[in-house]
């Protein structure tokens, strides 16, 4: 009797043709899950480069309206006449409220409340070391005539009016919020903080261009001294402004810069201008 025989390969041959096959479709949808995956994760990285490139358009766009917000009071103030007794506290409280709504911080803004008491503490010192600067300069007859400004030589209550008075609020406030407060948070968005003090620094001494064509008439010892240039005697004046003013600007970002508060560039600012008006009073009363 022939018993039959069972062909074991033959008979699971095709269960094994039905795994392969699942393996390979199984494979095949790896595959395309993985390359969605990575499509996705592209766009997503592609969207996020795209909002990033907006967001620095616009910051950018900020700043330029800033700095073209202050040319305008610039020329408002000097080529219109407009009073900065108002003009100066209105367009401060405009800066500072158009840089809240752009997304500065009062840390970036160096008004950050813990940092007052450190920058009232930097601008009294400065105050200090001016007034003493200045008092050897009255004192001595070689230097004496520098500060004898024609627009200074006022009584004693104009000269206490416009240092305590006139220059904080019409002068000062704007300057300070806008150089040191507003553009300064503005610009350390973009960039290095040693640009940013060069580039407050520039614009300031640009900002002194129209004050500076009043000086060659108004100051004696200016005046004098580039007579011998002729023609080009009112060009020397404001250059020369120009660049005294944004090394100023320079001493007075880094004070700020230290300080983290903008109270110690305050304190600067005034003891230039207020005692500058002070001591300009008292040498005028010593060469009488």
């Amino acid at each position: 009797m022939t018993t039959p025989v069972l062909n074991v390969p033959a008979a699971v041959a095709p269960a094994a043709d039905g795994v392969t096959a699942r393996s390979g479709r199984s494979g095949r949808s790896g595959r395309t899950h993985r390359r969605a995956d990575a499509l996705g994760h592209e766009a997503t990285r592609r969207r996020r480069l795209a909002l990033i490139a907006r967001g620095r358009r616009a910051r950018l766009a900020a700043t330029v309206v800033v700095v073209f917000a202050l040319a305008g009071v610039n020329v408002a103030n000097h080529v219109l006449g407009w009073d900065t007794m108002w003009l100066g506290p209105v367009g401060a409280v405009a800066l500072l409220v158009f840089a809240r709504w752009q997304g500065l911080s009062w840390q970036q803004l160096g008004l950050a409340r813990h940092t007052h008491a450190r920058g009232i503490r930097w601008g009294l010192g400065v105050i200090g070391v001016v007034a003493l600067v200045y008092l050897v300069g009255i004192l001595l007859p070689s230097t004496r005539t520098a500060f004898m400004d024609a627009r200074y030589h006022l009584p004693p209550a104009g000269a206490l009016l416009t240092a305590f008075v006139m220059i904080p609020v019409g002068t000062i406030l704007l300057e300070e919020v806008a150089f040191r407060s507003v553009l300064w948070g503005f610009l350390s968005r973009h960039a290095r903080m040693w640009q940013v003090l060069v580039a407050s620094s520039v614009l300031f001494g640009f900002w002194h261009v129209f004050p500076a064509m009043a000086s060659a008439t108004g100051n004696e010892a200016i005046g004098s001294a580039v007579a011998v240039l002729g023609p080009f005697a009112k060009v020397a004046v404001v250059g020369g402004t120009v660049v005294f003013t944004a090394l100023g600007g320079v001493l007075a970002g880094e004070l700020r810069r230290r300080s983290g508060s903008i109270f110690a560039s305050v304190g600067m600012h005034w003891a230039t201008n207020s005692l500058g008006v002070l001591f300009g009073v008292l040498a005028w009363r010593l060469a009488a």
